[in-house]
């Protein structure tokens, strides 16, 4: 299944460490990051989910819960989960879905035959309150994620949700952001009360709108 933008994000129901959940139950209003690996007692994985227990907070400020995958069962991941606290010095208090059958696997496309056919690659997916997808970044498995990019990117969707503008190449949060194309600059001037840079006439930057 191939899954896209603005689609809904599959719902399903799933054993994990802390217990069966259905997905969209569990997400609620909040946002979603769905993102998986490819087995337990792996040394990337074991610092991906090390880093993200450590950025725990910094999820829960932008309302976003966090939920990791394996193809492995649950008692593997509880021990795993030991090994995770006690090499990267941290607690991991997000959910990990046991997924042997593959069923969530295949439901977002995670495993990807040219990379390998046993193991999921390390698929993110960002979804929204609405249940929709709103981004979706696939990893070798030799390579690592960058979770303070996805931070990042979570700030940029949930500002560009909410407001006419865009975020330009290498954004971080509280830097100037891009007036909407769709914006006349007589209205974005009315709109965006902090100031309107004109550029280019196709390229206006204002202040954060929400800072």
């Amino acid at each position: 299944m191939t899954l896209r933008l603005g689609d809904i994000a599959p719902d399903f129901v799933a054993e994990t460490t802390e217990g069966t959940i259905k997905f969209h139950e569990w997400l609620g209003t909040s946002w979603g990051v769905l993102f998986s690996h490819p087995a337990d007692y792996t040394p990337v994985c074991t610092t991906e989910l090390g880093t993200v227990a450590k950025l725990q907070k910094e999820f829960e400020a932008r309302n976003v819960k966090v939920l990791a995958l394996s193809v492995d069962g649950v008692e593997s991941h509880k021990g795993w989960i030991g090994d995770i606290n006690e090499t990267q010095n941290t607690k991991v208090d997000f959910p990990i879905i046991a997924d042997p059958d593959f069923k969530v696997a295949n439901l977002y496309d995670m495993v990807h035959p040219n990379a390998s056919d046993k193991f999921t690659v390390r698929s993110v997916f960002v979804i929204g309150s609405d249940k929709k997808i709103k981004l979706t970044i696939t990893y070798p498995a030799s390579t690592g994620r960058n979770f303070d990019e996805l931070l990042r990117v979570i700030d940029s969707l949930q500002l560009t949700a909410n407001y006419s503008v865009a975020t330009p190449a290498n954004w971080k949060n509280s830097e100037d952001v891009v007036v909407s194309p769709a914006i006349k600059t007589a209205d974005a001037i009315v709109k965006f009360p902090k100031g309107v840079r004109e550029i280019k006439p196709y390229l206006r930057m204002t202040p954060q709108p929400n800072k």
